[in-house]
């Protein structure tokens, strides 16, 4: 048991970690949870990093993904082609927004993100709009790790020392609900600060490519939701100055926010959309970039001539992946999840907020369809933010894990991301047990 243990530290570099911490080995899952070699057992509250739609060793996915091996497992995919994949591509086509008709495959969320960044470029390009070179992107955006998906993110954890390296972006202030300085009603909210963008947009247009944002929440900012107005105009003024917008719903898609896809909120439709995380269930390593016919044309042709789109993944359209994606599609349309994650999202909604009452330092509980999340003050009044070196979110996490629950914040904002099948009295043992973890920190802390 412990030679396990052992021999990660000794030989494994894991990410996000800056010292040598004895790492949870997981032996197996299933449903919401996790079990570990000594023999304790954990409530997956964030499903893996967002990608475990329908929990752990799903038979449904099982048996799909052991099918799929005794046929063919993987296959070069320039100028071939699997079942699974050209099924898989079928099926998005027909639950995206309408103008998406062509799927791109890649294998994770960063590369899909440099794909589309890419693709806006040489489409300009092409069309004989050489000064379209830039991209703007909003602040505290979180959008990859490679070079090209790291220079639209905003985040300094993630991409300060990297700045020499990185492509010059346009960034925007974007919306921030909770501090808004507009002042404004929420459930009527205008997306006053989308001025922001406008202002940019109208200054900057000619040398524009694409507008790439998180449709709905940023994610790894903290959870931050927005209004669908926001969206809208955004698509108003892109479309004016023949901007592309980039949907970076790779956190957010496949029913994360109460829709199939963040972007239905507005009933708008971007010039390319991202997909991963969910997309596989958080089997296997995939993504995809959707877009239209339209851009699509424009690359038609022998690559010899330089005006295909010359980039490729060794795993693209993995068949074992696509396998996996077409029986997760078929789990939503069978069971109808959309409408079941649309009442246990209340659920988780409303019992959080029931058990917020009172409780000190919680500035906002915010929800989504499947997504909660709470944001921990210093000050309720203020609004002011802990120190960073108390690193408040982090420390509950680790009470957490001593109570069965992995919380995994977000600086001091921690959320509930479960995977569907969370049942009742599943999603109570999640919400108590943040809650007894957030009130033993403060019972103990003295700061």
């Amino acid at each position: 048991m412990n030679s396990y243990i052992e021999k990660d530290l000794k030989y494994v570099w894991h990410p996000r970690s800056q010292v040598k911490v004895e790492p949870i080995v997981i032996e197996k899952g299933e449903g919401v949870w996790l079990y570990d070699i000594k023999g304790n057992k954990y409530l997956d509250c964030i499903s893996s990093w967002w990608t475990s739609t329908f929990g752990h060793s799903n038979k449904r996915i099982n048996e799909a993904l052991k099918k799929q091996i005794d046929n063919i497992e993987h296959v070069i995919f320039a100028n071939f082609s699997n079942k699974p994949a050209i099924e898989l591509s079928e099926r998005l086509v027909n639950i995206t927004p309408e103008p998406l008709q062509k799927v791109f495959f890649s294998d994770n969320g960063s590369s899909s993100v440099e794909i589309a960044l890419k693709m806006s470029f040489q489409y300009h390009m092409q069309k004989g709009k050489t000064k379209k070179k830039r991209f703007v992107a909003l602040k505290d955006a979180y959008h990859g790790e490679t070079l090209g998906a790291l220079a639209v993110c905003d985040l300094d954890e993630f991409n300060k020392i990297y700045k020499p390296l990185l492509m010059d972006t346009i960034r925007v202030e974007g919306p921030d609900c909770y501090r808004c300085k507009y002042n404004l009603n929420r459930e009527n909210c205008a997306a006053k600060c989308f001025e922001n963008m406008k202002k940019t947009i109208i200054q900057n247009h000619e040398e524009i490519s694409a507008v790439i944002v998180e449709p709905m929440v940023q994610g790894a900012a903290g959870m931050k939701i927005y209004s669908p107005v926001y969206l809208k105009k955004l698509r108003e003024i892109c479309d004016k100055y023949d901007i592309h917008i980039i949907a970076d719903e790779i956190a957010m898609g496949f029913g994360r926010t109460g829709e199939m896809f963040a972007c239905n909120h507005a009933k708008i439709s971007p010039d390319f959309m991202c997909l991963s995380k969910g997309i596989s269930a958080g089997y296997m390593p995939m993504s995809v970039v959707m877009t239209t016919n339209e851009i699509w044309s424009c690359f038609n042709g022998d690559y010899r001539e330089g005006k295909s789109f010359v980039h490729s993944h060794t795993y693209s359209g993995n068949a074992m992946a696509c396998a996996i994606a077409v029986e997760n599609l078929k789990i939503f349309e069978d069971d109808k999840i959309i409408k079941r994650n649309k009442e246990k999202g209340k659920l988780i909604k409303n019992l959080t907020l029931k058990r917020a009452e009172g409780v000190e330092h919680i500035g906002e509980v915010r929800n989504i369809g499947m997504i909660t999340a709470i944001e921990l003050v210093k000050d309720t009044k203020t609004k002011e933010r802990f120190p960073l070196n108390m690193r408040v979110g982090y420390e509950i996490y680790k009470i957490g894990l001593t109570k069965g629950v992995i919380l995994r914040p977000l600086g001091d904002v921690l959320y509930f991301i479960p995977p569907y099948v969370i049942n009742e009295e599943e999603i109570k043992f999640m919400v108590d047990k943040c809650f007894e973890s957030i009130e033993e920190y403060f019972h103990n802390i003295n700061y």
